[in-house]
């Protein structure tokens, strides 16, 4: 029998908050503000917008971690609360697909970024895929530590990309020019269309609002630091968000900003002079491992949590010496290596894409069945009238704003993200079975 950890060897509140900071601010949101020029000024209505959908969620994951405070998997252990096994197999499922896909694309996106300071990273593959498993491999053996090593390097990561952010946050401010948000809408199409395509774009630089809620049962005092770390989290991230985009449109015309590789790296160089890009450059790298720290994290809990209930092979949640179930960290590694790796391969890099862009859907979809869980849940409590009647809208807006997410990806997306989900089909057949013959 594991012994449970006591509170001094769990998250605390900011490790928890660091949490969903670091996996929400991944090294692409650097990019978004030359992504969203194209739009102009408008774009910012769409952050708006986007942002009450994700405040909309992290406030159902807060209320779910209220209802089921030490309930290891999140999504995973909600879905499965409100639906049953094989619906909270398929959220877990998904969400693991989407876990290793993403570790891959931030672990060349961390490669990306260290070129600014080693330029033959840019050129020499062989040299790249070292420095990308170095990274990867590097933070499993820090995850297989304990959760505590896990959340300071965590904490630390966080602080460290939030530097360059607020820093041109708040500098961007003193240079801003009111002209270059003329036209406000420059998209050409109507103000709601373009609203609606940047509310598309921005909402998945929300994705990773619910980390906090995986790891229930090494958070201490859960049904209190989980709903704050979630709210805290998404709200402050939100705030870097729309005035990091509000600065840099302000500094850069719309014309050079649709043309720059680097803007946050431009508008530092702006405010502190050219030297500012390496800072800015380090700030990217340090946001990309920060995340690839935290979803390795959650990669193994997840399976864990998976195996705990029989709904994946016992391996994913053997525990090591640090009491950590090692083995589906190590695993979920070995996948993210393998994928990684075939961006660097001729012949394999389109299926590399192709990988990344359908575990966009496999991501939602445990959003839109936590909200939904969320009502279910709460019927089976039989809470006063009151509640209940607020639960629903609640849980109306988010199912109905996870929904327009889902359309949103594309249908070409949802048609081959739903594939990627029926995959895990025989395995839970399989588990089943075993469950039936033990």
């Amino acid at each position: 029998m594991n012994v449970p950890p006591t509170n001094e060897k769990k998250l605390g509140l900011w490790t928890s908050t660091s949490l969903v900071i670091g996996n929400m601010i991944g090294s692409g949101v650097f990019l978004m503000p030359a992504t969203l020029a194209a739009y102009g000024g408008i774009s910012v209505l769409g952050w708006i917008f986007s942002a009450i959908g994700a405040l909309l969620l992290a406030k159902i994951f807060s209320n779910l971690s209220i209802m089921m405070p030490s309930s290891n998997g999140g999504p995973y252990a909600y879905s499965r609360k409100g639906m049953g096994d094989f619906a909270g197999f398929l959220v877990a499922w998904g969400y693991l697909i989407s876990t290793w896909c993403t570790n891959a694309a931030i672990s060349v996106a961390f490669v990306g970024a260290l070129s600014t300071f080693l330029p033959v990273l840019a050129v020499n593959n062989l040299l790249a895929v070292t420095f990308g498993l170095g990274a990867i491999w590097f933070l499993t053996w820090i995850n297989t530590l304990g959760i505590v090593t896990s959340g300071k390097m965590q904490l630390l990561t966080t602080l460290l990309k939030l530097i360059p952010l607020i820093l041109v946050c708040i500098g961007g401010l003193f240079f801003m020019d009111f002209n270059n948000f003329i036209p406000f809408n420059m998209s050409g199409t109507s103000d709601f269309a373009a609203i609606t395509a940047t509310a598309t774009l921005t909402f998945f630089a929300f994705l990773g609002m619910e980390c906090a809620t995986i790891p229930s049962s090494s958070v201490a005092n859960p049904e209190k630091t989980i709903p704050k770390a979630t709210m805290m989290g998404t709200i402050i991230t939100t705030i870097i968000y729309i005035t990091s985009s509000i600065s840099i449109m302000g500094m850069i015309p719309a014309s050079a900003l649709q043309k720059s590789v680097t803007p946050f790296a431009d508008a530092a160089a702006i405010i502190f002079g050219p030297g500012a890009v390496y800072w800015v450059g380090g700030g990217v790298a340090i946001a990309a491992f920060g995340t690839l720290n935290g979803f390795i994290l959650i990669q193994g809990q997840v399976a864990d949590a998976m195996a705990t209930d029989r709904l994946f092979p016992a391996i994913f949640s053997k525990i090591n010496k640090n009491g950590v179930a090692s083995s589906g960290i190590i695993i979920g590694s070995v996948i993210v290596s393998m994928i990684m790796v075939m961006n660097y391969t001729k012949g394999l890099a389109s299926q590399f894409k192709f990988l990344i862009l359908l575990s966009t859907l496999t991501v939602l979809v445990p959003y839109l069945f936590s909200a939904a869980s969320y009502l279910l849940i709460k019927m089976q409590t039989k809470t006063q009238s009151g509640s209940w009647w607020s639960a629903s809208i609640l849980a109306s807006l988010a199912f109905m704003y996870s929904l327009w997410a889902v359309a949103g990806s594309g249908q070409d997306t949802v048609y081959w993200g739903f594939m990627m989900l029926m995959t895990g089909i025989p395995i839970y057949v399989w588990m089943m079975w075993n469950r039936q013959i033990k």
